[in-house]
């Protein structure tokens, strides 16, 4: 699927030739509006014309394109944002493109020199930028490009003024790719090799006519658009290449010990271990950075720098408290939550329920025809696991839970919550994360009803300070959040929290004083107590669910949110939704402030369509059926034999012409083994996707799964090693 920019603005600087042309040339092409910038100056930034910016817009119009002309200086950053909200209404990408060059050799570099490249370069991007910050952050969306240059990563003899400001301009990206995290505005620096009239000067001709515009201006379009996620990127671009940079730093060595002096001849003696970047580390974040700085000082206030420092240097996960190796794949010990009719009525109660709304009625009132459990509540038995201090028995997450903070939410649900029950709830630690300034912990809950898992709970921990051990900053194990579409929400409901929300709520299990006690929250840097997360997730799922599936609680499947921001009770929540499909979109603020306080988020939804689980076609007359059904005797007979050698449950889909036609679930791993058929409510460790002719062909020993897999022919998700135990299922046990 091609990118497309409809409806999309861009302010292009410097568009009037060179790699600026390409880009907004580019852009046009694309469907994008665009602000076509150039003041007409030469290449040392003198005069001025609008001959170069007209000539680009006039390209563009004949080929059916939208765009007009600017001739301001950057140096007018409001005048060039200006002209793209008269002209088009809004702006959602700038390409910092503007430049100029007065090379001279450091010695010979006037003030004149100096100021006027900084002036254009740096100063230039900042003030355009700033213009544009507010009007992309009110849209939630914003894309900046920054230009920097090889001179300004490496430096050049006669470009100190030109390389001190373009590295300049990565320093100012990398901020700006922070601070713009939260309002979906990314901010990504490119150092471009391109003929231009700026590269002629420094560069041979026939290699300026070789290094075409056109080989960088598809790196520029895929940062630009929203469906590209990176953020504070360095990447090296031309003759149609593309490299991403970072920093790289050696282990280094600790020279100080304590009561001791530091020396220069120490740092003599030690030069070549400083310098050695044998098992180079890769900061990202200045957090990061400096981790290793607050590790050495404890070290030495210790006295535990030994013989090895450079060691020490790198114990940094022993001093952090945490050891991923030890800490994931441990389980949590088991938990057990037992509730009847009122506690489903006092959570729905406690996420803003109330008997104002007819609607309502069904989850707050027992006697009601289709009195039911809010679907959030699967948060409420898991979420035991943690508070009741399972974490502190995970070997190797040794943490200060003062520090723990709960930084996303995900939940799914295989059949609607029972209005009464007891369940048990199994934890495991998934993941942990190293983010610089903090530790990530995912852990999966699994809670089950009897032998039936009814729901599952993906926790996203974050633990303040507990960073710096080293280890991978992302999971693929992790529910990722995702952003929202770019148009205007299609429902928006907004409903008001009580000053006595967060004491209601806590009442469903949660009794972190933070949330009631004024001097605990002090403690924690908040002038008030705050709502608990999950209790604005609470009312954003519930608004989801009447909007779109008239409170139906079996239409709704899982829900993902990240918390941004906390909520004072008696604030109004201002829950906006976006329709994809099944997938409704969602994004939380407080209505008073416009501080978004859920993000990332979306609900899933079971369709009503002849698509949805509840209504999956059973077609008779498939080779298939006669397989399943001789494996549904041999489990009879020998389930138990298979269970030990087995130990997995298999989901298969048979499809027929392309369509799914029959589902089956083969257990292999509870008691005595199973064969269902039809939607299942438990969790297979493995699902796989075959034809109906296909199936039959491993079946008879014609084609083997493997080959099957690696064809295409046969699909698989979750565990795709055990398709070495297929053959134990269908060739052993299922001759016809």
């Amino acid at each position: 699927m091609s990118l497309s920019f409809d409806g999309r603005v861009v302010l292009v600087t410097g568009a009037g030739g060179g790699l600026g042309r390409e880009y907004a040339l580019a852009f046009a092409a694309r469907g994008a509006s665009v602000v076509v910038n150039d003041l007409g100056a030469d290449t040392k930034g003198g005069g001025k014309s609008s001959a170069a910016a007209d000539k680009v817009v006039e390209e563009i119009r004949a080929k059916g394109g939208k765009a007009v002309a600017n001739y301001d200086s950057v140096e007018d950053g409001e005048k060039l944002i200006q002209s793209a909200l008269d002209a088009f209404g809004r702006i959602d990408i700038v390409v910092n493109n503007a430049g100029i060059l007065r090379d001279r050799s450091f010695v010979r570099t006037s003030d004149l020199d100096w100021d006027l490249i900084h002036r254009v370069h740096l100063r230039g991007s900042f003030l355009v930028s700033r213009a544009a910050w507010n009007h992309m952050k009110n849209q939630n969306f914003g894309r900046i490009i920054m230009t920097a240059s090889a001179a300004g990563i490496y430096g050049n003899f006669g470009q100190a003024n030109y390389s001190a400001a373009k590295l300049g301009m990565l320093g100012l990206a990398n901020t700006l790719a922070i601070e713009g995290r939260k309002y979906n505005i990314h901010c990504n620096t490119i150092a471009p090799i391109a003929g231009s009239r700026l590269t002629e000067t420094v560069m041979p001709p026939d290699l300026v006519a070789s290094l075409k515009p056109e080989y960088v201006a598809p790196l520029v379009l895929w940062l630009c658009h929203e469906q590209c996620q990176e953020n504070g990127g360095l990447f090296e671009v031309g003759a149609g290449w593309i490299g991403k940079l970072r920093w790289e730093r050696s282990q280094g060595r600790i020279l100080r010990q304590k009561s001791k002096p530091m020396t220069p001849e120490g740092v003599r003696d030690q030069w070549k271990e400083i310098c050695d970047f044998t098992n180079a580390t890769k900061p990202t974040t200045i957090q990061e950075s400096l981790a290793s700085f607050v590790t050495v000082l404890s070290q030495v206030e210790s006295g535990e720098v030994g013989a090895n420092p450079a060691a020490a240097a790198t114990s940094v996960a022993s001093d952090a408290g945490i050891n991923p190796t030890m800490a994931v794949g441990q389980k949590l010990p088991t938990s057990s939550f037992s509730y009847s009719h009122t506690q489903c009525i006092l959570y729905a109660l406690g996420v803003g329920m109330s008997t104002k709304d007819p609607d309502h009625l069904r989850f707050l009132y027992e006697g009601h025809p289709d009195f039911s459990c809010l679907p959030t509540f699967g948060v409420i038995p898991s979420q035991s696991s943690i508070m009741d201090g399972g974490l502190s028995s995970v070997p190797g997450l040794n943490i200060d839970f003062t520090r723990v903070l709960h930084g996303e939410q995900y939940l799914e649900l295989y059949k609607p919550l029972p209005t009464s029950g007891e369940l048990i709830s199994e934890a495991t630690v998934a993941d942990v994360l190293d983010k610089g300034s903090g530790a990530v912990i995912l852990l999966d809950v699994n809670t089950y009803s009897g032998k039936e898992l009814l729901c599952y709970n993906q926790f996203s921990v974050f633990v303040v300070g507990a960073g710096g051990f080293g280890v991978k900053r992302n999971s693929d194990k992790a529910k990722p959040p995702l952003p929202p579409p770019n148009r205007a929400p299609d429902a928006v409901v907004i409903d008001s929290t009580t000053r006595d929300q967060a004491a209601l709520y806590r009442l469903s299990g949660d009794w972190n004083p933070l949330h009631i006690d004024p001097s605990f929250a002090a403690m924690g840097g908040f002038k008030k107590p705050i709502l608990h997360g999950l209790c604005s997730f609470g009312f954003a799922g519930r608004h989801v669910l009447k909007q779109f599936a008239d409170n139906d609680p079996s239409r709704f499947k899982a829900i993902k949110v990240r918390f941004a921001k906390p909520v004072t009770p008696g604030q109004s929540l201002q829950t906006e939704m976006w329709k994809e499909g099944n997938r409704i979109h969602i994004q939380c603020k407080v209505k008073e402030t416009g501080e978004v306080v859920l993000t990332g988020a979306y609900v899933d939804l079971h369709g009503t369509s002849e698509g949805s689980p509840e209504k999956l076609p059973q077609g008779g007359g498939l080779q298939s059926e006669l397989v399943f059904a001789e494996i549904g005797r041999r489990i009879k007979d020998l389930g138990s034999e298979l269970v030990k050698k087995v130990n997995a449950v298999f989901g298969w889909e048979i499809t027929k012409d392309g369509k799914k036609a029959a589902q089956w679930t083969i257990d292999l791993k509870n008691g005595s083994g199973s064969l269902h058929k039809g939607p299942y409510t438990g969790k297979a460790d493995v699902t796989i996707t075959i034809s109906d002719e296909d199936f039959m062909e491993v079946v008879k020993g014609n084609l083997m799964p493997q080959k099957a897999f690696f064809s295409g022919k046969l699909k698989m998700r979750g565990n795709i090693m055990l398709s070495q135990k297929l053959e134990v299922i269908l060739k052993d046990y299922a001759k016809l």
